[in-house]
């Protein structure tokens, strides 16, 4: 028998399709460079590299995101300390690697990357995260204060998170060109 999309999954793709429309340009196309990176999707340094910084901006993450397979298979099942270490630590640092390039202005953005790179399992362990990658000292004072500022109390303090896997994956979209289009 086939699987059928439910209603609820429209409108979770919408809120989610919403959500990223909600985020500058700048903020969306670093997601889905780090979509393509993370994920392994296609050739980011071809697609996403537009002058020298940008290359080495791309070969730094590639090198950092290395470890994003490590840390989906260590996504703690439950608040159990012994398993917190080995997950927290790498992923504090490619958090801070994400913030450091100024391009996750909020929890919101940085979530919503997350979510999408590690799966609905992280959630619970996301606000953690990036209020410790937004407390470290590369960043500059007042970015840290905006970054934890942008984390609401209901996200900090949630009791329960959903499992729910995220269904929107934004990806590159070519560009038209309007006067050879008809």
């Amino acid at each position: 028998m086939g699987t059928s999309a439910r209603p609820a999954d429209g409108a979770v793709t919408l809120a989610e399709l919403r959500e990223f429309a909600s985020f500058p340009s700048a903020t969306q196309r670093y997601i889905r460079r780090s979509l393509d990176i993370g994920l392994h999707r296609r050739d980011a340094m071809k697609l996403w590299s537009r002058d020298m910084v940008e290359e080495a901006s791309i070969r730094a993450q590639a090198r950092i995101y290395g470890r994003i397979e490590e840390i989906k298979a260590r996504v703690p099942d439950d608040s159990g300390l012994d398993q917190v270490e080995p997950f927290m630590a790498p992923l504090v640092t490619i958090s801070a690697f994400d913030l450091g390039q100024d391009r996750l202005a909020s929890f919101s953005a940085y979530r919503f990357l997350y979510e999408r790179l590690l799966g609905a399992g992280a959630r619970p362990w996301l606000p953690g995260a990036f209020c410790a990658a937004a407390s470290l000292p590369h960043l500059h004072p007042e970015k840290r204060r905006v970054l934890l500022q942008s984390i609401s109390e209901a996200a900090a303090t949630a009791v329960g998170w959903s499992n729910r896997e995220p269904t929107f994956y934004p990806e590159w979209v070519e560009k038209v060109d309007l006067s050879k289009a008809n």
